[in-house]
């Protein structure tokens, strides 16, 4: 049983002012298997003042001390690494191949790549005698989902800590370990007190108090429209400044002169990546509608080489759901494609074969769908593909674009001003043509109802930055 009942507020375990816990669930065995502590208004009320205290302190800390910090939390990040992989295959259900190739090694690449910006980022500019100057905006929260546990946290924290801003952290109370692991990391790499403070709990009892704190100055929040919105809401009443990466419905558009083959796997991985618990899933493949009955026939070939099971298993592609109510909400829009007419070809309702225990899902794929069904318009946050077909490329772009998000977009074939066509024209934040890695230095965030803000990377530290213009300065 992991337990971790006390909160890390300046620099010190200390007791939550609640006195209650909360279970976290492992979701591949259904069963309890770690406590954290229930957190409170007061917990908030401490870590903010913690964080207060040295905030000026901080904000006005050498670059390079930061940077050197940034290096050191880097090489405690990396003695860490099976901690990490274990914590999350327990508390995600990740495979215990994506724990270690996804999430422990996106976590440690936001911080690498905060302190290879802090090479050449620029905090002052000379225009003529003026001056204009970038500081840190002061104490800010940060809310983070479950489905990425270190990816999502690690690139909000290594950014403000770059920037100079103290922190207080609340994680999902359902994947909390990788953060209390970071907390300990930062203790070890000698983190100045105050500078990272982590509450855990629930939205109602730490992201509420977080997000309507006067001492709060910006609100860092990823995760679901509707949390989101609340955040906003509450931090417009003394006009906090909000970043928020919020969900996606991202088209994956195949060309006609596409290897189907290749195609058919790429756009496969899209949709089971992280049990397609991932923003930027590609969950709608569009595909020509000549081309339909062939990709069809190679998508559930592939579908069906992928291997849903135990996540400590080294041969699992596909883990569990991340909780119940997860589970359920993911079964409820397979039960939507099929009342709205879509033609389920692979998976469906319920758990796959042999595997009663644990909240897995069958991956799935719906063809016939129309580009206004339930599942092509609104976030699963499962392992379901959505074959939408269109006749030109200008009905593709149509439909790519017929959505309130606008997080991501996949274009794959071989014409390259085809390709650079459609990436100009859809209308998200990142694009990615024929699977092209993505580097951490490249912004990340969306369009539309996909959020506000851009992270990664230089894109990132500036989000924790207020600029400051000082006239005269040089006469």
């Amino acid at each position: 049983m992991m337990n971790r009942t006390k909160q890390y507020i300046n620099g010190e375990w200390i007791d939550s002012d609640s006195g209650e816990t909360i279970d976290v669930i492992n979701p591949a065995t259904e069963e309890v298997f770690g406590k954290i502590a229930k957190g409170n208004k007061a917990d908030v009320d401490k870590a903010v003042q913690a964080a207060k205290d040295v905030y000026l302190k901080f904000r006005h800390t050498p670059v390079k001390e930061r940077q050197a910090m940034l290096g050191r939390i880097v090489e405690g990040y990396k003695a860490r690494k099976q901690d990490l992989i274990d914590v999350m295959t327990l508390e995600l259900g990740s495979p215990v191949t994506k724990s270690d190739k996804v999430h422990y090694e996106t976590g440690v690449t936001h911080f690498q790549a905060a302190y290879d910006a802090l090479e050449t980022f620029e905090f002052e500019e000379r225009r003529g005698e003026n001056l204009v100057v970038k500081e840190a905006i002061g104490v800010t929260g940060l809310v983070t989902p479950w489905n990425f546990p270190t990816n999502q946290t690690s690139l909000k924290l290594a950014a403000a800590f770059a920037a100079g801003a103290p922190v207080v952290l609340k994680p999902s109370e359902m994947t909390p370990f990788a953060a209390v692991i970071l907390a300990e990391i930062f203790d070890e790499a000698g983190v100045p007190k105050g500078v990272f403070n982590l509450v855990n709990g629930d939205g109602e009892g730490v992201g509420t108090p977080l997000s309507q704190h006067p001492d709060i100055r910006m609100m860092s929040f990823t995760g679901s429209g509707g949390t989101g919105s609340k955040i906003m809401e509450q931090a417009s009443k003394d006009f906090k400044k909000v970043s928020l990466e919020l969900g996606g419905k991202s088209p994956f558009i195949i060309l006609d002169d596409a290897d189907l083959d290749e195609a058919a796997q790429a756009a496969v991985a899209k949709v089971v990546n992280n049990t397609g618990q991932v923003c930027t899933a590609g969950t709608r493949t569009l595909v020509p509608e000549s081309l339909k009955d062939a990709f069809l026939k190679k998508a559930v070939e592939a579908m069906t080489r992928v291997k849903v099971g135990d996540p400590q298993s080294p041969e699992t592609e596909v883990g569990p759901i991340v909780s119940e109510k997860q589970y359920k909400q993911v079964q409820t829009y397979i039960q939507k494609g099929i009342d709205e007419g879509a033609t389920l070809i692979h998976g469906g309702l319920g758990k796959p074969d042999g595997l009663d225990k644990g909240y897995f899902v069958k991956p799935t794929i719906f063809a016939d769908v129309d580009n206004h069904m339930t599942i092509a318009q609104e976030e699963i946050f499962g392992p379901v593909m959505s074959v939408i077909t269109y006749k030109d490329l200008d009905e593709a772009i149509q439909i790519a674009n017929d959505t309130k998000y606008g997080l991501a977009g996949y274009v794959y074939g071989k014409d390259q001003d085809v390709l650079k066509r459609l990436a100009r024209e859809i209308e998200a934040g990142t694009i990615v043509i024929n699977e092209a890695p993505r580097t951490p230095d490249l912004p990340f965030g969306g369009y539309k109802q996909s959020g506000l803000g851009r992270e990664w990377g230089d894109y990132g530290i500036e989000e924790f930055l207020e600029v400051k213009a000082i006239a005269g300065f040089y006469r």
